[in-house]
């Protein structure tokens, strides 16, 4: 038989521990906080650092389009697609740079898919664009499907052939974005 004495130390060891559990939830729930908030960061710190990396990377690109748009024996080097002149390479380097240019700008975040499809429709009209895309079907061949500049790719083509489709003189609302 547990007396009075005895019910009175069961109850402080039971409120004891209670609050023991309930002080360790506590911790641990601040604990798990915290360890989101850390996974946050490092997720943040990861996003910069390919940011970083997709700007450098198209920061050199963008140095060597100039230097070959500026030297025609370097120009030569830089695509194998066979062109009628130097002008014409010239301006194929050119489109390139637009094109990576807009698809950097999806890839860091400056603009999302649907301003990247608005965008790119207004390049689409482009005839002297149209050709070089033409020309460079076969180096697009070879991305793998699911990739970034695959999708990208596809809503070009897309792009290009509801220009082509559209018996409306206001290009700006031909096309409508593929789901992201």
């Amino acid at each position: 038989m547990v007396t009075q004495s005895g019910k009175q130390k069961l109850s402080s060891a039971v409120t004891a521990g209670l609050a023991f559990a309930a002080g360790a939830l506590v911790a641990l729930a601040a604990q798990e906080r915290r360890y989101e908030e850390l996974r946050l960061r490092v997720a943040e710190v990861e996003r910069s650092d390919r940011q970083a990396m997709l700007t450098e990377q198209q920061r050199l690109q963008f140095y060597l389009l100039s230097r070959a748009m500026e030297d025609p024996d370097l120009a030569a080097v830089y695509s194998n697609v066979q062109v009628d002149s130097p002008t014409q390479r010239r301006q194929y380097l050119f489109a390139n740079a637009l094109y990576t240019n807009a698809l950097l700008a999806y890839r860091v975040g400056v603009v999302n898919w649907e301003e990247l499809h608005g965008h790119l429709r207004m390049i689409c009209l482009n005839p002297i664009f149209r050709d070089y895309w033409e020309a460079h079907r076969p180096h697009r061949a070879s991305l793998e499907d699911n990739s970034e500049e695959a999708r990208v790719g596809r809503m070009v083509d897309v792009l290009i052939r509801d220009l082509d489709e559209a018996d409306t003189e206001e290009w700006w609302v031909v096309g409508e974005p593929p789901l992201e």
